[in-house]
Order: C-alpha cells, then sequence, then structure tokens
C-alpha cells in the first residue's frame, strides 16, 4: 500500500506546473488568463496551492459564444464520433487517475480511500453515456388509425454546468459526459473552493480530441461568473449541484431568459432502523452513509431514525464506533475522515455543534476541532434529538448526525418526511410488507432498503421538494439535454372539417 509520504511526493509533482502558471480558463480551445487572480488553498493546512484565473462576466461571454460557435458542428457529428472521443476520455481519465485523485485530496481535504476511486467513477460516466450516444436522437413510433406520430430529440444546445465542492470530479463528469453525449457545447463553472479537477479534465477533453469551444472551462465566484453564466442569452439551460437557496437564485436569474434548469440540491435525509432489522448491517451503513466523504456530501444519511425499543443498545454500538473513526491526513491510507473544504464550512458545521446543545440535544460523541492546523473536526453524533431541533431540519453537509427516537411506523414516516428536503431515504427492517408501505409513503426521490446508497447509472438521480428538479441517469439525462420533436404523418385521406363552404 502507497504510504502517506509517497503519496506527498507524487502530489509535489503534479501542481508543480500549477504553481507556476496558475490554473488557467480554457476557452475556445485556448488558455484564458484575465487581469484578476484568486487563491486556492488546502484545507489540511491553508497552504497556498495556486493562483486561479478570475473569470467574470467578459469571461462567460466569451465562452458561451465558443461554446454557441461550436455547438452545429459538434451536434451534427454523427453519434458514433461523439462516442468514440467520449471512450478515449475515459481511457485519459483512467491513465491520469492517480494525479486526480491526489489532486482532489489536496484540494477538498476528502480522503484518499475514497477519492482513489472518484476518478474511475468518473470514467464509468463517460463509457455508459458514450455508448448511449449512437441512440440518443433516437424517438418512438406512435400510430394511430389515421395518422404516423414519429418523435425525434435533437440537443437544446449551448448549456451551463455549475458543479460543487465536495467530490467536484465525478459530479462534473456526470454532468457533462451526458450533454456531450446529447451533442450539447458546455461552459462548465466549477466552484471556487475546489477547482484543480476541472482544469485537468478540460485538458483531459481536448487531449482526447474535443473540438474546441465544445467544452469551456470558466473559474470564478457565483455572484459573478456564476450569474453570468446562469444570465446569458445563449445558454439554454443550466446543470447545477448544490444549496437549494443557491438554486432558487439561479432559477430567479435564468428566468428572465426561460432557462431550462436541472438542479441536485441538499438533503436531510433519514436512515430509518426498525427493531426487526439486521442490526449490525444497519448499524455499518448508517455511519457509511454519513461519515464517509467527511459527511460533505447531499445523499448522507444526516438524521437517525431509531426504533425505541432498540435505540438504547444501537446507540452504545453506534457511540463507540463513532469515537474510533480515524481523523487525519487525507493522503494517509488509514484515514476516514479529513478536513472539512474551508474555514467558512467549518465555521458553519461546528456552529451547530453549540445549537444542537443549545436545544437539549445530547453530545454522544465528537463536536470539537481536531489539532491546531487545518479545519478537522472530530465526527459528531447528537442522540435525544426531537423532530423540531434544527439540527433535525437543517442541512449541516459535514461528519454530523443527529438521532431521533420514534415509537411507531406512522410517527417514523411523520419525522422523515417532516422536513423541506427530499433527496433520499433509507429504510431498514425484515418485514417485505413494511418496506413497501414505508418506501411508498417516503417524499423522496430515492430510497434503499437494507441498503447504503449504491448507484446504479441507468437509474434515475433526483429529489422532490427542496431537494431539487429533474433527474439525471440513463436516459433521463437525455430529456434534460435534448429537445423532443413530433411528426404526424397522415396515413391516407382522414376526414378534415370544412369551414366557410
Amino acid at each position: 500500500m502507497t504510504d502517506l509520504a509517497t503519496h506527498l511526493a507524487r502530489l509535489e509533482t503534479h501542481l508543480a506546473r500549477f504553481r507556476d502558471k496558475g490554473i488557467l480558463n480554457l476557452i475556445a480551445g485556448a488558455d484564458v488568463a484575465g487581469d484578476q487572480w484568486f487563491e486556492t488553498r488546502s484545507p489540511v493546512d491553508e497552504s497556498l496551492i495556486a493562483r486561479v484565473a478570475l473569470g467574470d462576466a467578459a469571461t462567460i461571454d466569451a465562452a458561451a459564444k465558443a461554446a454557441k460557435a461550436a455547438f452545429p458542428a459538434w451536434a451534427a457529428l454523427p453519434g458514433d464520433r461523439r462516442k468514440a472521443i467520449l471512450h478515449r476520455i475515459a481511457d485519459l481519465i483512467e491513465e491520469r487517475a492517480e494525479e486526480i485523485a491526489l489532486c482532489e485530496c489536496w484540494d477538498t481535504g476528502q480522503a484518499w480511500r475514497f477519492m482513489s476511486k472518484a476518478a474511475l467513477r468518473g470514467a464509468e460516466n463517460f463509457r455508459f453515456f458514450a455508448d448511449l450516444a449512437p441512440g440518443a436522437r433516437d424517438g418512438q413510433s406512435l400510430p394511430t388509425k389515421d395518422h404516423l406520430n414519429v418523435t425525434s430529440r435533437s440537443p437544446i444546445g449551448p448549456v451551463g454546468v455549475i458543479t460543487p465542492w465536495n467530490t467536484p470530479f465525478m459530479l462534473s463528469t456526470w454532468k457533462i459526459a451526458p450533454a456531450l453525449a446529447a451533442g450539447c457545447t458546455v461552459v462548465h463553472k466549477p466552484a471556487e473552493f475546489s477547482p484543480l479537477s476541472a482544469r485537468i479534465l478540460a485538458e483531459i477533453c481536448h487531449e482526447a480530441g474535443l473540438p474546441p469551444g465544445v467544452l469551456n472551462l470558466v473559474n470564478g465566484m457565483g455572484e459573478g461568473a456564476g450569474r453570468a453564466l446562469t444570465e446569458h442569452t445563449d445558454i439554454k439551460a443550466i446543470a447545477f449541484v448544490g444549496e437549494s437557496r443557491t438554486g432558487s437564485m439561479i432559477m430567479r436569474q435564468g428566468s428572465e431568459t426561460l432557462k431550462r434548469v436541472h438542479f441536485e440540491l441538499g438533503g436531510k435525509n433519514p436512515v430509518i432502523v426498525f427493531e426487526d432489522a439486521d442490526l449490525d448491517r444497519a448499524l455499518d451503513a448508517v455511519i457509511f452513509m454519513i461519515y464517509s466523504l467527511n459527511g460533505e456530501r447531499c445523499t448522507s444519511s444526516s438524521r437517525l431514525l431509531v426504533q425505541d425499543s432498540i435505540a438504547d443498545r444501537f446507540h452504545a454500538a453506534l457511540t463507540q464506533r463513532v469515537n474510533t473513526i480515524r481523523v487525519g491526513h487525507p493522503l494517509d491510507p488509514q484515514t476516514e475522515i479529513g478536513p472539512l473544504i474551508h474555514q467558512t464550512h467549518f465555521d458553519k458545521v461546528t456552529s451547530y455543534v453549540d445549537i444542537g446543545k443549545a436545544d437539549g440535544a445530547t453530545l454522544a460523541a465528537g463536536g470539537m476541532r481536531q489539532g491546531d492546523k487545518g479545519w478537522f473536526i472530530r465526527p459528531t453524533l447528537f442522540t435525544d434529538a426531537t423532530p423540531d431541533m434544527r439540527i433535525a431540519q437543517e442541512e449541516v453537509f459535514g461528519p454530523f448526525l443527529t438521532s431521533i427516537r420514534f415509537t411507531t411506523e406512522a410517527e417514523a414516516l411523520q419525522i422523515a418526511n417532516g422536513v423541506a428536503y427530499g433527496l433520499t431515504g433509507y429504510v431498514w427492517t425484515n418485514d417485505l410488507t413494511r418496506a413497501l408501505r414505508v418506501s411508498d409513503e417516503l417524499e423522496a426521490g430515492m430510497i434503499w432498503v437494507n441498503s447504503e446508497n449504491v448507484r446504479h447509472l441507468p437509474t434515475p438521480f433526483g429529489g422532490v421538494k427542496a431537494s431539487g428538479i429533474g433527474r439525471d441517469g440513463g436516459d433521463w439525462s437525455f430529456e434534460f439535454y435534448m429537445e423532443t420533436k413530433n411528426v404526424a404523418f397522415a396515413l391516407g385521406q382522414h376526414k378534415i372539417q370544412r369551414l366557410g363552404v
């Protein structure tokens, strides 16, 4: 197994070019710097990673025009040609998987044990949608007695993709791959806290043969480059992953140009553990789905709903495990939780510790900073919470679990559905009829029964209520990036009403 020292040495070789030249925007296949810069720093020790070219409205305008100019040729390219390019992108991602993972760990604080596979998941995303590209335009034949209706699909045009900082590379590929497979061109604005892997992805795409202007990269802030992108008249749709509050701002900003939007937003996802569940497996899943990826994931099971009859022993086992989770350097293969992304986010997460105490919940584990350098926090567990507490209602987005007791199935459902969000739900029970009832009544776009979150790429991914609009995955992605047309052919001389005769 590669050790921390080796990872750090390899990381230095990958970062050297970024430290020399900075992280540049990429527009129409060319590097673009501009006059202003901002910094990206590692959450491990606040050391400078690189300067980043600050995109603004003018930079977005140039990128949008490049995407518009490149769109006709890319849209007209046969699907099998797009398939070949996207598979080549996947090949290059796999070749540079270690570089991507090391840079992502250092830029975001995510642990190596998870990020080492993130690049490979990104390659898998490109391969999956590459294989769908030849049939992306296919439609249906819908005959009636008098007409033959034939549907077809065509790419919507240049689109904006705005991605978050928590697992930036994988989520960027999850949005960009289907857009390219559909025949759209893209302007990508990554989160300002994590620009490294977006630049690497843009380089890979162009090395793989993606024509200039098909994928453009603009770094910047939400109020500058982000807003300019959501308001630009040449951008036909916005795919966004991030906070619900930001999603509503984007919807307002895009309303003047009637932009189509796809939002994957926040969550306060319940994991419901009934007394008849396999408690050992449930415990593993509960811990994994809130403390992996530093708890910085929209699908985390941040609310534990546990039945009264088993709550005491489940909490005892849970507390013991949470207290032994390894917090440390993200490039150490033994680390399970690394530092939070930034001081701003660290301050938000730690503020909820004070809120939980003030509201009367019991701090059963964690809640304190670890070390005096970097943004490390011990994994946190609150028990004895009630559904109305802020720690049971608001998204913390960190290694922070709130546990609530329930007695009956009806009470569990009431608590589970009693929040603004509805992204995922997790149900643990060995009673099949209960599993069917509860999953039917849960207000969530995705539900796993007796399982943690295990993604299957053809299935729909998305939420309800404040957790989002639209679905990703398989053909659902193409429904967003493409327009559907219906052409009706008369099969004979059907009766036409005659007026004015």
